[in-house]
């Protein structure tokens, strides 16, 4: 088992990772009934593609030998009605500037392949910037 959730009631949830215990709760958004007093489901799942492209850069960097330490994502999710979906994540990355070119290749294609972007639907824009800032 990877997580146990618990519907505590006024569209919220409590979630914990079984193996750490950590946990977090999650809200319905104001716009979909809630108190949006949490992340979303929604929110989450968009918020995933960038911690995913995060980590993965992670671990590509460590074997290139490169730092990506203090490296940010700012997330926009888009939603669309009939049916409630998410339609579009925007993933707006700020990484170090002293990463070479051949570097940065490498990372951005790891990007783009993480396995959260590879999990979502076709259908959902992805628009991820890479902007070599830091």
């Amino acid at each position: 088992m990877t997580a146990k959730v618990i519907y505590t009631g006024e569209l919220r949830t409590t979630c914990t990772h079984i193996g750490s215990g950590n946990s977090f709760i999650t809200d319905a958004p104001l716009d979909n009934n809630g108190l949006g007093q949490a992340f979303s489901p929604t929110d989450t799942v968009a918020t995933g593609l960038a911690t995913c492209i995060l980590t993965m850069m992670g671990i590509k960097a460590n074997n290139l030998n490169v730092k990506i330490d203090n490296s940010t994502a700012e997330v926009t999710k888009h939603m669309s009605a009939n049916p409630r979906r998410i339609s579009k994540i925007e993933v707006n990355l700020k990484l170090p500037s002293n990463i070479g070119d051949k570097e940065r290749k490498i990372l951005i294609h790891t990007a783009n392949t993480c396995p959260v972007h590879y999990s979502l639907h076709p259908d959902i824009e992805k628009n991820i910037t890479f902007n070599w800032v830091l």
